[in-house]
């Protein structure tokens, strides 16, 4: 079996083809990890005191793990999220989401400034005005985001 991959320009859709002799167990096995994956944690179950929200990846401008409990910041509301931290981090979308610190997975589509800060951190400034610090561990990660 060969795979087939092409680069396509930004306005055309995206789409996977399989091509296959005869539709068996296993192709639709690779068909259903495909759609796991493609759906996988758009969205995300968020608790607000008896309230069960469906929040959307795009929404939330970072996760905060604090005293054994992990948060949801979205643009002026806090939901309690019932993953830890890590799972978070292995779930969500790398392509927005990063670690920027032991507590803290951040949307990176939120930041709107960034600046140095104390002992090689740095502070970013998210579209709803909130601060979030980066240690300087994951400031790596950020400059690599940036293109740097």
């Amino acid at each position: 079996m060969k795979i087939i991959i092409d680069e396509i320009p930004s306005e055309q859709e995206e789409c996977i083809v399989i091509s296959c002799h005869t539709i068996d167990d296993s192709v639709l096995s690779l068909v259903k990890q495909i759609q796991s994956k493609i759906n996988k944690n758009t969205e995300i179950i968020g608790y607000q005191e008896e309230m069960i929200c469906r929040l959307r990846e795009k929404d939330i401008y970072y996760f905060e793990a604090v005293d054994n409990h992990v948060f949801a910041y979205a643009a002026k509301e806090v939901y309690t999220i019932k993953q830890k931290l890590y799972e978070l981090e292995q779930t969500t979308n790398p392509k927005y989401f990063f670690r920027a610190s032991r507590s803290v997975l951040l949307n990176f589509e939120k930041i709107s400034s960034i600046k140095p800060a104390l002992y090689g951190r740095f502070e970013a400034v998210l579209d709803n005005g909130e601060k979030v610090i980066i240690s300087r561990q994951y400031v790596p990660m950020l400059k690599k985001l940036l293109g740097l």
